[in-house]
């Protein structure tokens, strides 16, 4: 009886416990989960994919076709949708098969590829987000000067700038750290693929990567509500003034809507990032930190299919725009030139 209960906890055991390479001395551990496990991540993670992927090629497909969208922040909306949309398509699905797998298995080579499409596309739409503050400030603190500053021409020079600093400088961030990060050196198992980045390197990328861009973003948008308080003020006091107190509504103002809305959208942003990085200066070696960088690391990475909500909550054009794609109207030689944007846009 006892040599059966050997027997079965040795199977048990083996279960639930591989190698990622078995002939390879220096291979990771590979942790093999139930069956109904490995079926309820893969729905999870393909409902995320393929909605990240779906509100995000529509964002794409509606300012690229309808020619009354060609605004410079829109222009500046659709390049981030880009970088969040091949996130659903490359990096969520890499993530997913990685995480369930508990296993890399595309080689070091694609490893550093791959960290590198991650890096960038996370810092793209971290500048695309710098960008968009500077042009809501423009437009709602210098309105008369702002067809002059954010013109089309600009805004894709930002657009290349931004793509091109971000791979740029992530090559030199991974390429300056990839030495520590060798299968089967430096204590990396094979079968491993993460990035370890110095003390030196994680200081200045935390300065270059959140705390810059996040201090001027929330200073542009702090000084767009306080520019926008003082303009409502000021109409109710001229209202006031010639005796029409009673129910004053004020006159919709498409810019203002646009910086409130966008700037929902950075706020959304800066809740999924604080709560990485504070965890990233705090992290250790223990299993339980690592769950927890795990699990950060998607809130930002779900935080891609959220943008495109926030402008179907707030934005007319853009569900007008989506019922014109799914119902099949934008193949319509003329409909380019459909109109989308009401007055209260």
């Amino acid at each position: 009886m006892f040599m059966c209960f050997v027997l079965l906890a040795d199977m048990d055991e083996s279960l639930a416990l591989q190698y990622c390479y078995p002939w390879n001395n220096a291979s990771c551990i590979k942790t093999v989960r139930p069956t109904y496990e490995y079926v309820v991540m893969f729905f999870i993670f393909s409902v995320i994919s393929a909605t990240t992927v779906v509100v995000n090629l529509l964002v794409v497909i509606a300012i690229a076709h309808f020619r009354q969208l060609h605004t410079p922040t829109n222009l500046l909306i659709l390049s981030l949708s880009v970088a969040d949309f091949l996130i659903g398509v490359i990096v969520i699905p890499v993530e997913a098969i990685k995480l369930t797998e508990t296993c890399w298995y595309f080689g070091q080579q694609f490893c550093f590829i791959f960290q590198c499409i991650v890096y960038t596309l996370l810092s793209s739409s971290l500048g695309h987000l710098v960008v968009i503050a500077v042009d809501r400030y423009v437009a709602v603190c210098d309105p008369l000067l702002y067809a002059q500053r954010m013109t089309v021409n600009k805004v894709i020079i930002s657009m290349s700038v931004i793509w091109s600093c971000s791979v740029l400088y992530n090559l030199l961030l991974l390429y300056c750290n990839r030495s520590v990060n060798i299968s089967g050196q430096n204590g990396v198992c094979h079968g491993e693929c993460f990035l370890y980045i110095s003390f030196e390197w994680g200081m200045f990328d935390l300065i270059i990567s959140f705390i810059a861009p996040c201090t001027i973003m929330i200073t542009l948008y702090l000084r767009i509500f306080q520019v926008a308080t003082y303009q409502a003020n000021a109409i109710y006091s001229i209202s006031a003034s010639i005796g029409y107190t009673d129910n004053i509504k004020m006159p919709p103002k498409s810019e203002g809507k646009a910086a409130k809305t966008l700037g929902i959208v950075v706020a959304v942003y800066l809740l999924c990032w604080i709560p990485y990085y504070l965890s990233l200066l705090t992290a250790d070696t223990s299993e339980s930190s690592a769950n927890a960088m795990t699990f950060l690391s998607w809130i930002l990475y779900t935080n891609s299919c959220v943008n495109p909500i926030i402008y179907a909550l707030f934005y007319s054009w853009f569900k007008m725009a989506v019922r014109y794609i799914l119902t099949l109207k934008i193949l319509e030689s003329s409909s380019s030139f459909l109109n989308l944007v009401s007055e209260n846009y």
